[in-house]
């Protein structure tokens, strides 16, 4: 057993897996202490290194690639501190990352993992179900269906077509951009329909707009992996996305029938304000029509 422990959290090798936890200390962040202990096969790592500095070393575990759904879902844009697969070393302790380090690599080289991409997902992402709660909405997610439902600071369009219901078989791709402090980011899910869309994420019915805490809007990165975990891997997707013939649904109740004309209503008269041009008002027309 190879193992370090430090503020910034515990890594431990058996020869088989890598146990990541993260630590409880203050200085850790909001998302790799939610996100919680992370098991890593060997057979996803791709190498490891230990990176010394004057004061603090880094040790960094590196995954192949379509191993971890986090990663396929961040796209390598989770802040450094951020990464549950990076852990900050005292340097006194920078010979005990060194020997975690060594062993990491030499159980690589003997059990003779491949470099190359997988072929499938060798770890689970977040459990479901999972909610996170945005400066745009809350956003959940059970295993079978995303959830979308919008706050009071959303823009009116989104408002106006209610929430958002969008089931997993429905979905192409999550896409994911952090919040930055500076420049916002967003959480979109992209469908079959909406795959050519080009509003931007302020006015589209199926991204999350994140404009407010950074270290809260984070978090939908782990709504972006549950989902991307349940979607085909990518190495077997199609490059054509054709949907499938529906068939006919039933007629909605009156009560649904209602609140289906009042939506329509409501972006009509968005529409004749001027606030939605003739795109953004036919692709909520179209969001709020799919969602009955």
């Amino acid at each position: 057993m190879a193992e370090i422990i430090q503020r910034d959290g515990s890594w431990a090798f058996d020869g088989s897996t890598v146990r990541i936890t993260p630590g409880l200390h203050r200085s850790v962040p909001l998302f790799r202490q939610t996100y919680g202990e992370v098991t890593v096969p060997l057979e996803a790592i791709s190498g490891i290194v230990y990176e010394p500095e004057r004061k603090r070393g880094r040790l960094r575990l590196r995954l192949r690639e379509g191993a971890d759904p986090l990663l396929q879902a961040t796209g390598g844009r989770l802040p450094d501190a951020a990464d549950p697969y990076r852990l900050a070393v005292d340097i006194d302790r920078s010979g005990v990352a060194e020997y975690v380090a060594e062993e990491i690599r030499h159980s690589l080289l003997l059990e003779q993992i491949p470099q190359e991409p997988t072929k499938a997902y060798l770890l689970s992402g977040p459990p479901v179900p999972v909610s996170v709660r945005s400066s745009d909405g809350t956003v959940s997610f059970d295993g079978a269906e995303v959830r979308i439902d919008w706050s009071d600071t959303s823009e009116r369009i989104k408002r106006a077509t209610g929430p958002r219901i969008i089931a997993v078989g429905d979905l192409v791709q999550v896409e994911w951009l952090p919040n930055s402090g500076y420049e916002d980011g967003f959480l979109r899910f992209v469908t079959r329909e909406t795959v050519f869309s080009k509003l931007p994420p302020e006015k589209d019915p199926y991204a999350l707009d994140l404009w407010g805490s950074a270290r809260r809007d984070l978090l939908t990165a782990l709504v972006a992996a549950a989902v991307t975990a349940r979607l085909p891997h990518p190495s077997t997707r199609l490059a054509d996305f054709v949907e499938r013939p529906r068939l006919a649904t039933a007629v909605p109740p009156a009560a649904d029938h209602d609140v289906l004309l009042r939506r329509l209503r409501d972006l009509g008269e968005l529409h004749r304000e001027g606030v939605l041009t003739d795109e953004e008002f036919a692709a909520a027309k179209a969001a709020v029509l799919r969602g009955f």
